[in-house]
């Protein structure tokens, strides 16, 4: 048995759902598509699979996936896609021969010849492309499913907005307000222990869509600092008709930030540490809370409007 072989075996037998949307698609999307084209010279030929069994062909063993250019094949014929390739350790998961780095170049043309529905076509989009545009095209359809924006934890939740709604009432019991104006009240006792001071999170709801407030505490180089900042639930094309400001008060002093909130396809840390928002230094912060600087106690208020 070649390196590697009984991990070959194991997948070959398991037949292990590998997902990588990048280089592979659902076979379900050449079962279920009317858009199929005939693959040049497949048909009418004697011994040659029809046009309705093209997703067999195409299939990636180990992934199940239809599989897309570079389709990778061993001495023996056996195909599989590029991303299941470098898991399998280039020992072929059929036959347990080596891979090498030969290529199906005519499994490749087939590929070539599809013209499929979007991915996303569950969630609305309508599309349909040759292969090649529908994979770039997939990366940027604005159908596509939002990750949770619950910035406490390593949520792998994704859905579209009303899903994710939910999904942070019941399942991250968020704070939910209606109204295009807010006051918050963010209190600590220690504000010497920055790292634990970790952040909140509150979802608005105004005009028709949602917006989630953050507001945390961590360190610009060895700065302690506190951030507030908005997102909007929708992508970034929406999120720019809006506007939002945010204000910290107190000792008589004001601190002012206005800006355009940032769509949630920007993840919770892209944003913070872009510092595209509020951003207050502890011992300022301190100042607005007043008394003997031993317990943070920042108000923030804040207003969303949308541009005509």
């Amino acid at each position: 048995m070649s390196p590697g072989g009984r991990f070959c075996e194991d997948v070959a037998e398991s037949r292990m759902a590998f997902a990588d949307s990048d280089v592979a698609t659902s076979t379900g999307d050449v079962r279920t598509s009317p858009f199929r084209k005939a693959a040049p010279g497949l048909l009418g030929i004697p011994g040659m699979p029809s046009n309705h069994n093209v997703h067999d062909l195409l299939e990636c063993p180990v992934c199940m996936n239809l599989m897309c250019p570079p389709i990778h094949q061993c001495p023996n014929g056996h195909t599989l896609c590029s991303s299941c390739k470098a898991r399998v350790h280039n020992c072929c998961p059929t036959c347990r021969n080596e891979l090498g780095n030969i290529r199906c170049l005519a499994l490749e043309k087939v590929a070539e010849s599809l013209d499929l529905p979007c991915r996303y076509q569950i969630y609305g989009c309508q599309d349909i492309f040759p292969y090649y545009s529908k994979l770039k095209h997939e990366k940027i359809c604005k159908y596509r499913p939002y990750n949770c924006p619950y910035a406490g934890a390593d949520c792998s939740v994704t859905g579209d907005i009303q899903l994710l709604m939910m999904h942070l009432k019941n399942d991250h019991k968020v704070d939910m307000h209606d109204g295009c104006t807010f006051n918050h009240r963010y209190v600590k006792s220690n504000p010497q222990e920055v790292d634990n001071a970790t952040w909140m999170l509150t979802i608005f709801n105004c005009f028709g869509r949602q917006f989630c407030l953050h507001f945390e505490a961590f360190h610009i180089g060895t700065a302690p600092v506190y951030m507030a900042f908005l997102r909007f639930m929708g992508d970034d094309d929406e999120a720019k008709q809006f506007n939002y400001s945010l204000e910290v008060s107190g000792s008589g002093r004001k601190l002012i930030w206005q800006g355009i909130p940032r769509s949630i396809r920007d993840s919770h840390r892209k944003v913070r540490d872009s510092q595209d928002g509020l951003i207050i230094q502890r011992n300022l912060a301190l100042f607005f809370s007043g008394g003997n600087r031993q317990e943070l106690k920042l108000k923030v208020a804040g207003r969303i409007w949308k541009e005509h």
